[in-house]
C-alpha cells in the first residue's frame, strides 16, 4: 500500500520561478503541487526510527524477564568479584614462593588465603541467589499468575 504526500510549492521560490516563466509565456501552469509516493519498505523503516525515540513502555513480560535476571545478577557480581580476588591472592603466594624462595613462610598463607576463598565462592553465590529468590519471590509469582489469566 502506497501513501501519498503532498507538498504545496505556491509560496516557495520554484513557485516564483514559474510564475516569472509563465508571465513570459513559457508555459502555463496556474498552480502546481509536488507529490511525493513512499513505498511500504520505506514507511516501515521510518516507524522502525521513531519507534527508537519514543519513550519504552515496559509491560508486565518485560518487568518479569527484568526481575527474573535480577535474582542471579548480585550474586554473579558478588562471586566474580570475590573470585578474581581470590585468583590475584593465590597468584601473589605463588610469586612470593617460586621467585623469592626466601618468603616461602609468607608465601604459603598467602596462597592458602587465596585458595580459600575460592572454596567459599560458590557456595557464598547459592546463598546471595537464595536471598533474593526470597525478597523477590512475591512479586514474581504475582505477576506470573497475572500473566497465566491474561
Amino acid at each position: 500500500m502506497e501513501e501519498e504526500e503532498i507538498i504545496d510549492i505556491r509560496n516557495s521560490a520554484e513557485a516564483e520561478e514559474r510564475k516569472q516563466a509563465v508571465s513570459m509565456g513559457m508555459g502555463h501552469h496556474e498552480e502546481e503541487v509536488f507529490r511525493y509516493t513512499y513505498s511500504a519498505k520505506e514507511r516501515e523503516e521510518i516507524t522502525r526510527i521513531r519507534r527508537k525515540y519514543m519513550p519504552r513502555e515496559e509491560n508486565k513480560m518485560d518487568q518479569l524477564r527484568r526481575l527474573d535476571a535480577r535474582v542471579t545478577q548480585k550474586g554473579m557480581i558478588s562471586a566474580l568479584t570475590i573470585g578474581i580476588i581470590s585468583a590475584l591472592v593465590l597468584g601473589i603466594g605463588m610469586c612470593l614462593c617460586m621467585v623469592w624462595p626466601e618468603y616461602i613462610r609468607i608465601g604459603i598463607p598467602v596462597g592458602l588465603l587465596g585458595i580459600a576463598g575460592m572454596c567459599v565462592n560458590y557456595p557464598l553465590y547459592l546463598r546471595i541467589i537464595k536471598k533474593e529468590r526470597e525478597k523477590l519471590a512475591p512479586e514474581i509469582l504475582r505477576l506470573t499468575e497475572e500473566l497465566m489469566r491474561s
